[in-house]
């Protein structure tokens, strides 16, 4: 039986989707299985005084040009071509995460993280709006509105909060985050460390 690969995850990163659509192969060779585990971006990087590389490297000549370069490259090796940044980035995933945490309770996480990818990274919706993340939901097969109400519920609300806090105890201060067992891998980057993890 393969290895379980934990992938912290929030919606808001255009590494986090690179990464996911990526992993397949992987996941497929090792046989490996992979646990998503919703967090707040913005809770990780508050509480670590992480901030985006678009902040982070602004001031630094060439660096943004260069990690630009660098994605050019991940998205031709991996044949991603759907990806497209969103025009409103950066979005508020507030809404779309708590969403997560109720469609993992309800058993549906996997379909809904295609679904909000697919909406984020390759249509390019504002899906911080609670009327364009209802259709778009809904559009998907889910019920847009249960899924909005969902989002103001408590037990929700906390899951996601814990789930951040656990991450940032286990050492994450960004995403995408992957752990094999004890071992932390940080950035798309590193998917060619995790599989050797996975099939150590």
């Amino acid at each position: 039986m393969g290895k379980t690969l934990d992938f912290v995850f929030d919606f808001g990163s255009p590494n986090a989707y690179l990464s996911y659509k990526a992993l397949p192969p992987i996941l497929e060779r090792t046989g490996a299985t992979l646990n998503l585990i919703p967090c707040l971006l913005g809770g990780i990087f508050k509480t670590t005084g992480n901030q985006s590389p678009m902040m982070a490297f602004s001031e630094i000549r060439g660096k943004l040009e260069y990690e630009q370069l660098e994605t050019r490259r991940f998205i031709a090796k991996h044949g991603l071509t759907e990806f497209s940044p969103n025009p409103h980035f950066p979005v508020n995933t507030l809404i779309l995460m708590r969403g997560a945490i109720a469609a993992e309770q309800e058993g549906k996480l996997s379909d809904y993280v295609e679904a909000g990818l697919k909406y984020m990274w390759e249509d390019g919706l504002k899906m911080d709006d609670p009327e364009v993340y209802g259709k778009a939901m809904t559009d998907a097969g889910f019920d847009g509105q249960h899924l909005l109400e969902r989002t103001q519920d408590p037990e929700v609300k906390a899951k996601l909060l814990s789930n951040t806090d656990a991450a940032v105890e286990r050492g994450c201060f960004g995403i995408p985050t992957f752990y094999v067992g004890d071992e932390m891998f940080f950035g798309k980057d590193r998917l060619g460390q995790v599989e050797e993890q996975l099939i150590a």
